[in-house]
């Protein structure tokens, strides 16, 4: 790059970071005249950014957002980063894969050679959790949808899985959230006056959108926590509402790859105790089980009691 060219890639940076800058200020952070910043903010305005002069004592800039997409300028990083986004977003389950590909392929192909080779160093597969292969991606128009009733603060309508002879559910969304590659939307319930979380890809909107709404507090103040503790089946704090521990007749090595977020102390003589959480007293007890080894020491009484029901279950299958 030339330094001109360098300069003008920092200033666009600037103007990004923040809404105002003081020129007197720009100056002072590029290391050069005033009267070098208007130039550099003329040689901007021709390549299409929407720069507005603001007042004050020294003068100032605004990038406001244009009708149009004008030239791009990232520095090494953000191209970088830019380019992994969109290798990742083919299991990211918003139907925009083709799209993704063919702006990963646009981005590569004016790449300096010096950022290819770095991302070609980064090259990685993705693949999709086992357990959602078969779910259909998010229509990318309704996640649009959705996601601007979730901005504007405006209640939605809409058709809920496969019960198109019911009335519309109605609910204030507030939070879209991506887990496992699918899209939930946690919202408030009107009809339920209670907290609800939807599969984005079995919603249906209706149109038009409600009266708009005053947003609540999701609870717990984390709507990454909130939805975590959903899927563990409890409804207060983040994590699991049954927890046990056993003493596995297995090494702790061999016990620590499949343990997920179990925590294993290692006793030695080939023993280790397994601390581990589940929604419930018998899918804990089945988690254990699968070790495939014998186990000593179970707690608490809960616990055991899921282990004698288990023990029936299975005999009479085996029968």
């Amino acid at each position: 790059m030339t330094s001109t060219t360098s300069r003008l890639l920092v200033l666009l940076s600037l103007l990004q970071a923040r809404r105002d800058w003081p020129g007197g200020l720009l100056a002072e952070r590029l290391d050069i005249s005033h009267r070098t910043v208007r130039r550099d903010i003329d040689r901007l305005r021709a390549m299409g950014y929407r720069i507005q002069a603001t007042k004050g004592p020294d003068g100032g800039y605004r990038l406001d957002a244009g009708a149009e997409l004008p030239p791009l300028l990232f520095d090494d990083d953000q191209a970088v980063a830019l380019a992994v986004a969109l290798q990742a977003a083919a299991v990211s389950g918003a139907g925009l894969e083709e799209a993704a590909v063919r702006a990963l392929t646009t981005v590569r192909q004016v790449m300096p050679s010096r950022l290819r080779h770095r991302l070609d160093a980064l090259a990685f597969a993705t693949i999709p959790n086992g357990r959602n292969a078969a779910v259909q991606p998010v229509d990318p128009g309704v996640l649009l949808a959705v996601s601007a009733a979730a901005r504007g603060r405006e209640t939605l309508r809409f058709d809920y899985g496969d019960h198109d002879d019911r009335p519309p559910r109605r609910a204030e969304p507030h939070h879209l959230v991506v887990a496992a590659e699918r899209w939930y939307l946690v919202a408030w319930d009107l009809d339920r006056d209670d907290w609800r979380t939807f599969r984005v890809d079995r919603m249906r909107p209706r149109t038009p959108n409600g009266r708009r709404f005053e947003p609540r507090p999701v609870p717990g103040g984390d709507v990454r926590a909130y939805v975590s503790a959903r899927f563990k089946g409890s409804a207060d704090a983040d994590d699991w509402p049954c927890h046990g521990s056993a003493i596995l007749h297995l090494p702790a090595s061999e016990v620590l790859p499949f343990a997920g977020d179990a925590v294993v102390d290692d006793l030695g003589d080939g023993r280790c105790r397994i601390h581990v959480g589940s929604w419930s007293w018998v899918a804990l007890a089945a988690s254990l089980g699968r070790f495939d080894a014998a186990l000593e020491d179970v707690e608490p009484a809960q616990l055991r009691e899921a282990f004698g029901m288990l023990a029936g279950r299975y005999a009479a299958a085996g029968r």
